[in-house]
């Protein structure tokens, strides 16, 4: 056991060992290195394996009653000053690796398929190993000093994973959005940190909360100044995790190629700010106005994340607002002083939402040769439909993962979602109804996609019936778009006949009326059916097994990862495994906790039917045979058909324009920084440039004249003078006389 705890440093070291070679290889020999890049991927992918295998040996270690172990080098030491960097072997750190780990070697297998058509591959396999090195370290640091130095690090991957086809300008104005945003909090976590030094004189955990409890005990430390310091410290988890107001950075890193989207935007980047608040929950729980602070931030962030993601019709962008608004859980959580249940949460929506990006991953990898490599036409689920058919085994586990972030049982998400709506409620009845109307919207979203992407028929076929003429596309290294066809584009002709939510206009009953044999009317409803045909259309294909390995894996962990926190009974006490990790914190209000498994079955009856009252609603809306016919609306019930339709429109605009947070910024915060900027630009143009100009160029002329006047000749000095002296004497006897 000392052998693992004192060699756990190298758990982050094996990824960055891979990385390192693949980097300097691809830039001083890149021809060598693109020609075995497949031996990289397999390289990186065994490192990486083996650093989980070491991670899950620390965490069984941990689990078993192990002891806490910190280790630390000496770096800097002088009479007055002394920094140590090392690693910290607790509970939440082999959690976290264990989490890390797995996921990042399943998007690695996964990636190997995905990216190997890409030119870059060498590169994106460089980027993906840097990544993983920087994550294990920030979760293996044991002060904030290492912890802010691997937070650096992780951002600047970020911005180079998001930024990946840099020639694309969406994607390069994403990694910039994503860098500038992270920079406000960081810059707000670095100056927490320096403040917290100035008053304790250290960088390590533990010290600093018994030294920051000593000084608040006797009150030598101003209340204003500590509060200040702690809510600095808030601000890197708030731009990490993707909180209410800096959240606009998250679903723009969707450009980023999608098996980033599942490792840094579902499971560690964007969990990295979780981490950070239970690194440091002692200091935040010292302060309860604090605590209220970081539990609104979350109930904001889950309730408007869930509503941005109603009506989204890129897949990716709508699975991101899914982890804004998870985070958000995640963080009220914590701020009601639910430790436990925010961080089996974390662990839960980790798993589920891995799956469900790579899910989305085949989607779009089947969906690019029908539908073209442009990603507003491949991620379109305007664009899907019936893939179920199609690809069964990606459409089962991404069941498996709506069904779980819908809080149903017996799935992940379920166990640590029910905890969080009953400790919301007890805390707090806004909180409360805000978390149980955000698992109603969530299970509603979640099914909305889930039936357009899989369920009913391929859409593109309608496209296809209307307009014969279509326009492919093709992606370059960097991913350009460039046009093969130049006639009428497949997503103008499929505007033309779905409408705003996705359902069906006007105009296509007009054309699919005169299909013969495509429909039959009973009563108000339509009855459509599938007129797709093999062979008259190219039809999509289950991805490779490589592809599939993953997602099997990841619905395997979806299906168990809950039962971490499952209550157990036994000899009358209610235990669960999660509670022999962590210390249980006192909460604030009295929880009555469960004593036998009918007890668990009643307490989670309200949850399960918020779920299912958001799938009923979701099949009602957007079930695939049936659509209701615009004519029963106009005929019977007018009045009613213009308030849904009101209705209607005012959710998908508040979806499609992101809650006009993003306008807010560009007319207040944008603009304003411009047009100061060129106020300041006019000011150092004509103010401070035009004074020193001025005066050169007035000593310029100055000098020319005298110049001019200086001719060499002193009998013209003479008279130059004489006429001076007579000018003077002319005026001073001119001002006497006067």
């Amino acid at each position: 056991m000392e052998f693992i705890y004192k060699n756990a440093w190298i758990v982050p070291f094996l990824p960055f060992s891979a990385s390192v070679p693949i980097g300097l290889g691809s830039f001083f020999f890149p021809g060598a290195t693109k020609s075995v890049r497949r031996t990289w991927a397999l390289i990186s992918i065994f490192l990486l394996s083996v650093a989980m295998f070491f991670s899950f040996n620390l965490f069984l270690q941990q689990i078993t009653g192990g002891p806490i172990y910190q280790y630390f080098w000496s770096w800097v030491i002088n009479n007055k000053f002394s920094l140590e960097l090392g690693y910290l072997i607790d509970p939440l750190t082999s959690i976290m690796l264990v989490l890390v780990t797995t996921i990042g070697t399943m998007v690695m297998i996964y990636s190997d398929n995905y990216m190997s058509h890409d030119k870059t591959y060498v590169r994106f396999f460089a980027y993906l190993n840097f990544f993983t090195a920087s994550m294990l370290g920030l979760v293996i640091s044991p002060n904030l000093l290492q912890i802010y130095f691997f937070w650096e690090l992780v951002g600047m991957c970020s911005y180079l994973l998001i930024g990946f086809w840099f020639t694309r300008p969406s994607a390069a104005n994403a990694c910039q959005k994503a860098f500038i945003t992270n920079r406000a909090g960081d810059f707000g976590l670095l100056l927490g940190i320096l403040g917290f030094y100035w008053v304790t004189g250290s960088f390590e955990f533990q010290y600093l909360s018994e030294k920051f409890s000593e000084l608040t005990a006797v009150d030598e430390v101003g209340l204003f100044f500590v509060a200040s310091c702690v809510f600095l410290l808030f601000l890197g988890p708030v731009a990490k995790s993707a909180q209410f107001p800096l959240h606009v950075w998250l679903p723009d890193a969707m450009e980023g190629p999608t098996p980033i989207s599942a490792l840094i935007h579902a499971a560690t980047m964007v969990a990295a700010g979780i981490f950070l608040v239970a690194r440091l929950f002692p200091l935040f729980k010292a302060l309860p106005l604090m605590m209220y602070l970081i539990s609104c931030t979350g109930g904001i962030t889950a309730l408007l994340g869930a509503t941005m993601a109603l009506a989204q019709k890129d897949l990716k962008k709508g699975l991101a607002y899914s982890t804004m608004s998870q985070l958000g859980y995640m963080m009220l959580a914590m701020g009601i002083d639910s430790y436990r249940i925010a961080l089996f949460h974390l662990i839960t929506h980790a798993y589920s939402k891995a799956l469900l990006f790579l899910g989305s991953g085949s989607v779009i990898h089947s969906m690019e040769p029908i539908v073209g490599y442009c990603p507003s036409n491949s991620q379109n689920i305007a664009f899907m439909g019936g893939l179920r058919k199609y690809m069964p085994i990606t459409g089962i586990t991404f069941l498996l993962g709506t069904l779980s972030l819908s809080g149903i049982p017996p799935f992940a998400c379920f166990w640590s979602k029910d905890q969080i709506l009953s400790d919301s409620k007890l805390y707090s009845p806004i909180l409360g109804v805000i978390t149980w109307f955000t698992a109603g919207l969530t299970a509603f979203y979640m099914f909305r996609m889930y039936l357009l992407i899989f369920e009913g028929d391929l859409r593109v076929n309608l496209v296809h019936s209307y307009n014969n003429h279509i326009t492919l596309y093709s992606t370059s290294m960097w991913g350009e778009k460039e046009s093969r066809i130049s006639n009428r584009t497949r997503a103008d002709s499929m505007s033309k006949i779905l409408g705003k939510n996705n359902s069906f206009s006007k105009e296509a009953f007009q054309i699919l009326n005169k299909k013969e044999g495509l429909y039959k009317k009973n009563r108000d409803l339509v009855f459509i059916y599938p007129f797709f045909h093999k062979g008259s259309f190219a039809s999509p294909k289950e991805s490779d097994k490589p592809m599939l390995f993953p997602l099997v894996v990841l619905g395997m962990f979806t299906l168990f990862a809950g039962l971490i926190g499952v209550p157990f009974f036994r000899s009358g006490m209610s235990y669960d495994i999660l509670s022999q990790w962590f210390t249980s914190s006192m909460t604030p209000f009295a929880k009555k906790h469960p004593e036998n498994w009918s007890e668990v079955f009643i307490d989670a009856i309200p949850s399960v039917g918020i779920g299912f009252l958001g799938i009923l609603i979701a099949y009602i809306l957007h079930r695939p045979i049936y659509f209701l016919s615009k004519n029963v609306y106009l005929k019977r019930y007018p009045h009613m058909k213009s308030i849904m339709d009101q209705s209607i429109n005012i959710i998908y605009n508040w979806s499609f324009y992101r809650a006009y947070i993003d306008v807010c910024y560009d007319m207040t915060l944008i603009k304003g920084i411009r047009g100061l900027a060129e106020i300041s630009y006019s000011f150092d143009q004509w103010a401070i440039d035009g004074i020193s100009n001025g005066l050169g160029f007035l000593a310029l002329f100055v000098g020319e004249g005298m110049r001019c006047l200086g001719g060499g000749r002193i009998s013209s000095y003479i008279f130059f003078s004489l006429f001076c002296i007579v000018i003077s004497l002319f005026i001073y006897y001119y001002s006497l006389k006067n």
